[in-house]
């Protein structure tokens, strides 16, 4: 009788592996392990999110699953510090947009408003696009472009005294409504751990645009590709009922990241929200689990 095969469990990355090598400035970790990296925190970061809401639970619980739930938060919590935590992840985040990995997400924007022929436009008339940069791990991604952007760059860590320390999900929406002429979620909406706050992260964004400002988003490719509950066409509905026009979208089959750029229409009087509403899953097999609900 042929022996059972034995599923070997996937050794952890360690702060030893990957933190402690000195990472030049300017220069790659090995591609294939700042990638691994990634994954890993987000892997940690949405099972963190998944147990503290379940400590958060109303319903009565009994008392040895919460402190089998305390526990297993206390050893995720460990795990991402010894990863080095987020500041770990923006470091590699960082390598990853190195020139010598082709760039950041900017140059695909700034390509765009190129063809829209924007810039023109605006040196012709004094004027400058008010960008919010989320998630920015640079202060200065578009300070070449600084005649006609005028950038504010947030993120939940900053790394730089001109990046404000700001989760964008807390901002107030009375005060940014319709402020900004363009927002840019590049590698965001996948970081946020639970799918209700990323379809919220979208909404908020309609929200603080101005009417006909632009939405640039940046998602891994497998995001679209290889989920259980999205795809392309899924993705392009969502937008369209969240009051979102494509202008332009680029990703090439075997790539690793997929961009989009919405220009703000007004919001569909007889949008069907629905589908959005809950997880319905559009394929089978090895799949990763993205989805954005709202």
């Amino acid at each position: 009788m042929p022996k059972a095969k034995k599923h070997r469990r996937k050794a952890s990355i360690t702060s030893s592996s990957l933190t402690g090598v000195p990472l030049p400035s300017g220069s790659s970790s090995n591609p294939s392990s700042t990638r691994t990296f990634i994954r890993q925190f987000h892997v940690l970061i949405k099972r963190k999110a998944q147990l503290q809401r379940l400590l958060e639970e109303p319903r009565i619980r009994k008392f040895d699953e919460q402190d089998a739930t305390r526990k297993e938060l206390a050893s995720i919590e460990r795990e991402i510090t010894n990863l080095g935590g987020l500041e770990t992840y923006q470091r590699m985040s960082s390598i990853g947009q190195g020139n010598d990995r082709g760039g950041g997400s900017e140059k695909v924007l700034i390509g765009w408003l190129n063809e829209f022929s924007e810039p023109q436009r605006l040196c012709e008339t004094n004027g400058r696009f008010k960008l919010l940069e989320v998630g920015a791990l640079k202060h200065d991604n578009y300070a070449a472009h600084a005649s006609w952007i005028d950038n504010t760059p947030i993120d939940l860590h900053s790394r730089h005294p001109s990046i404000k320390e700001q989760d964008f999900l807390l901002l107030s929406e009375d005060q940014n409504r319709s402020k900004w002429d363009i927002i840019s979620l590049s590698l965001v909406v996948n970081f946020v751990p639970e799918p209700k706050h990323r379809g919220r992260m979208l909404q908020l964004a309609h929200t603080m645009l101005r009417s006909d400002g632009y939405l640039f988003l940046a998602l891994p490719l497998p995001c679209i590709l290889n989920s259980r509950y999205m795809t392309p066409e899924h993705l392009q509905d969502l937008m369209q009922n969240l009051g979102f026009t494509q202008m332009r979208s680029r990703w090439k089959e075997g790539g690793k990241m997929a961009y989009w750029l919405y220009k703000k229409t007004a919001i569909p009087s007889h949008r069907n929200l629905m589908p959005y509403q809950k997880k319905t899953v559009l394929r089978t097999g090895n799949r990763n689990n993205f989805c954005i609900l709202l």
